[in-house]
């Protein structure tokens, strides 16, 4: 039964996510969520007791999709630069391809309209790069005179600008070759010794590879 009642809350879930991102918060009624997934109003109000709740549903679920991917990429036996790099293609890809991840983006931004407290973004991705760039230093491939934490803002704020512009120039179709020319950029200020289209090169065939 239990089994049964997570699976429903998922499946809920995902309407409203796939609405939440085409439409918005506001734009999304229950009885649009009913009609998407072919339950009742009262069937979704009796696993979510609010659109408010459903909307914090899919932030927190958002939310809950990093940890298992970056601790992936952070205990990968390879260099640290090109571990984030690989983390930056793999999260791009996810705001590309999940609807969960989309509407929770897009949910977050429209924070203001939502009467629930959401989690705080981007502070765990400042953390997450700054402890790459951190073992960047310690392994001696990150560039003299650079600071990880003062690093790992930019990196962080150019990242999540560039899916911002992305998305509203083409849906983030062209995310992965947009990421590759920022990465171009970075990375030459970023390697000891740059390098940054050979780096490039290696984290692809190792992506293609897995």
């Amino acid at each position: 039964m239990q089994g049964r009642a997570k699976t429903t809350r998922r499946f809920l879930l995902e309407a409203a996510a796939q609405l939440f991102d085409e439409r918005g918060y506001a734009g999304t009624s229950i009885s649009d969520i009913s009609a998407l997934s072919g339950r009742t109003s009262g069937a979704i109000y009796f696993h979510y007791t609010s659109k408010e709740k459903l909307a914090l549903a899919v932030v927190e679920e958002h939310f809950a999709t990093w940890p298992e991917l970056v601790g992936r990429h952070r205990a990968a036996g390879v260099p640290a630069l090109e571990r984030l790099v690989a983390l930056s293609l793999t999260v791009a890809r996810a705001f590309r391809d999940d609807v969960v991840v989309r509407a929770g983006s897009r949910l977050w931004m429209e924070r203001k309209a939502i009467d629930a407290p959401l989690p705080t973004p981007f502070v765990g991705w400042i953390e997450t790069v700054t402890g790459l760039l951190e073992e960047a230093r310690e392994d001696g491939s990150l560039a003299a005179g650079v600071v990880p934490e003062a690093a790992a803002d930019g990196i962080v704020y150019a990242f999540f600008g560039l899916h911002t512009v992305s998305d509203a120039l083409d849906g983030r179709e062209r995310i992965e070759e947009r990421l590759r020319g920022l990465w171009l950029l970075l990375l030459a200020a970023l390697q000891a010794e740059p390098d940054p289209a050979a780096l490039l090169d290696r984290v692809g065939l190792r992506s293609a590879a897995g």
